[in-house]
Order: structure tokens, then C-alpha cells, then sequence
């Protein structure tokens, strides 16, 4: 919607939002890297709990983890508000929590340069893991031209500065709408960039495979472009050291089964991909974003009655 279109009553609170968006920018990156994330944490675990939110990561981890008990959900729960906290924190700081200022390790960091050295372009898939804005920092801090996708902020004003944060970084994103936003990777693709997809929400539309034993529907964008260029997807992770410091891990890359058959073959690198997150959050549970509802409404029904 053009600025001539849009109600004069939105657009002023839309720029309120901006200009507290900024404020809470410059205050961050005041305070620097460390005492951000820090300050990020304590209000992640003193506002968190009295969320909505909360009582769906509650739900959350019932799901994944039947056999644990109250007291271990708790002490997840609690590591899950700190971790996201921390990493609303260090969103505008993410230029100086990059590979090459020390704060993060790149396990098999050669894949990376090898995928940047051979400009064949890959699929990178991972997940909300950790502070998840530390994978496209590593990746493009290697020399790999990516191109990432991400969601755009209802505010526009927000948005456009959200771009920028991330631009600061050396991070091009765009959001893909529709057919548009598909022929857009495409494109990419066909110059040899590579893309960068998040691949653990929930799509209503997606693929169905199982996920910690429950069916959930998964975008079947990455694998869909992984076979149309004859590529790999190339997985990648992000774990919290110890405050604002990580380890980025580029996983062995999955070879998509390529047997004529592109409906099966799409639905096979779902599943794939859905196998790959689920190990990772077992790995370290505590470090993913257990916020949103990611099964379908069918489970949390069955989950209710369970627990009645």
C-alpha cells in the first residue's frame, strides 16, 4: 500500500513504532555485545513466563518430550526465555557477533569456503536454534554469495530498518509473496547465488511428515529447489557457548533421492529435513524456539484430553 493509500491513523503508529525501534537500537548498541545480551536474558526470563507464549511451549515440550517431568520442563523453559531474550538483544549488534570478531566458531568452516571457492549454489536450511541470526552471519562472513528469505515485519517502517540492521552485516534479504517470491530465488539460483531458508515452522500447506513421533506440515520450498538445480541442501546449526559467544556447525550436506518420481522425492527431503531438526533440538532442547504452535491443532486437542 502506497503512503497516499494508507489511513493517516496507521501510518502514525506505525511511525511511533519505528522511532521506539530506534530508540531501542541505539540503546543496545550503547550498552555493546556482552551487557545487551545479559540485560536481553534477565528480561527474557522475568517477562517470558507471563506470556501467552509460555503456556504454547509448555505444550510444546509435553509434545516432544512425553517422559520428562514438570521440574525438567521448567529448567527447559526457563533456558528457552533467557536464549530468546538474549537473542532479541543481540539482533542489532549482530555486526559485531560474526566469525572474523572472535564471538563465533565455525565448525567445518571449509565447507563454507568450499561452497563460496566452487560458486555452485546450495540450499541452506537450519532452524530457530539458538540466536538463528548467527547462521546467516557465518555464512556470508565466509564469502558465500546467499540470498535470505525472511518474513516482513507488518510495519514497514520497521521493516526497512530491520533490512538495514541486517545490511550492516552483509546480510541481502527479501520476502518472497507468492509466485513472485518463488521466480525470485529462481532467479537467484540461476545466477549462482545460493538461498537460505529457515525450515522448522509450522506451513498449513506443506508436506506432512513426522516430527518427534506427531505429524506436522513442513515447506517443501527447500527440497523443491534443491532438485530443480540438482544441488544438495546444506544443513547448518548455531549453539550458545556461553553468553554472546557460538559455534555455528555446517552438518554434512543431505543428497536429495532423485528417482523421477518428484512428488516422493520432495516429500523424502521433508522428511530429511524434519529428522535433521528434530536431532538437533534433542541435542540441546533448551535452545529452540518452542513459541509457536508447530503441530497441528489435532495434537494440542489430543494433548488437552491426555491431560484431563
Amino acid at each position: 500500500m502506497s503512503d497516499k493509500r494508507r489511513p493517516w491513523a496507521q501510518d502514525l503508529l506505525w511511525r511511533a513504532e519505528a522511532l521506539g525501534f530506534d530508540l531501542f537500537i541505539g540503546v543496545v548498541r550503547l550498552l555493546g555485545v556482552d551487557a545487551a545480551s545479559a540485560f536481553g536474558g534477565w528480561l527474557g526470563r522475568t517477562v517470558g513466563p507471563l506470556s501467552g507464549a509460555h503456556k504454547v511451549a509448555v505444550r510444546n515440550l509435553k509434545l516432544a518430550f512425553p517422559d520428562k517431568d514438570e521440574a525438567w520442563r521448567a529448567a527447559m523453559l526457563k533456558a528457552q526465555w533467557d536464549g530468546l531474550g538474549r537473542t532479541f538483544a543481540e539482533f542489532p549488534l549482530m555486526d559485531k557477533i560474526l566469525p572474523s570478531t572472535g564471538r563465533v566458531e565455525v565448525v567445518n568452516q571449509e565447507r563454507l569456503f568450499q561452497i563460496a571457492a566452487d560458486k555452485v549454489p546450495v540450499v541452506f536450511v537450519s532452524g530457530h536454534l539458538s540466536n538463528w541470526e548467527v547462521m546467516p552471519a557465518a555464512i556470508v562472513d565466509s564469502g558465500v554469495v546467499c540470498e535470505m528469505t525472511y518474513r516482513a515485519a507488518n510495519n514497514p517502517y520497521v521493516d526497512e530498518r530491520i533490512k538495514a540492521s541486517r545490511f550492516r552485516y552483509g546480510v541481502r534479504l527479501f520476502a518472497p509473496k507468492g509466485g513472485d517470491g518463488a521466480r525470485e530465488l529462481l532467479e537467484g539460483m540461476k545466477q549462482g547465488k545460493s538461498v537460505a531458508l529457515m525450515n522448522d515452522q509450522k506451513f498449513n500447506t506443506g508436506v506432512e511428515g513426522p516430527f518427534f513421533g506427531h505429524p506436522v506440515r513442513t515447506a517443501p520450498g527447500p527440497s523443491r529447489l534443491a532438485l530443480r538445480f540438482g544441488t544438495v541442501l546444506q544443513p547448518m546449526s548455531v549453539q550458545r557457548i556461553k553468553g554472546a559467544r557460538f559455534r555455528a556447525v555446517v552438518h554434512d550436506p543431505i543428497h536429495l533421492p532423485n528417482t523421477g518420481d518428484r512428488t516422493a522425492d520432495i516429500e523424502a527431503g521433508v522428511r530429511l529435513v524434519n529428522a535433521f531438526m528434530e536431532e538437533r533440538i534433542r541435542e540441546r532442547p533448551e535452545e529452540w524456539f518452542w513459541v509457536h504452535r508447530r503441530w497441528p491443532n489435532e495434537v494440542y486437542a489430543a494433548l488437552a484430553a491426555r491431560d484431563e
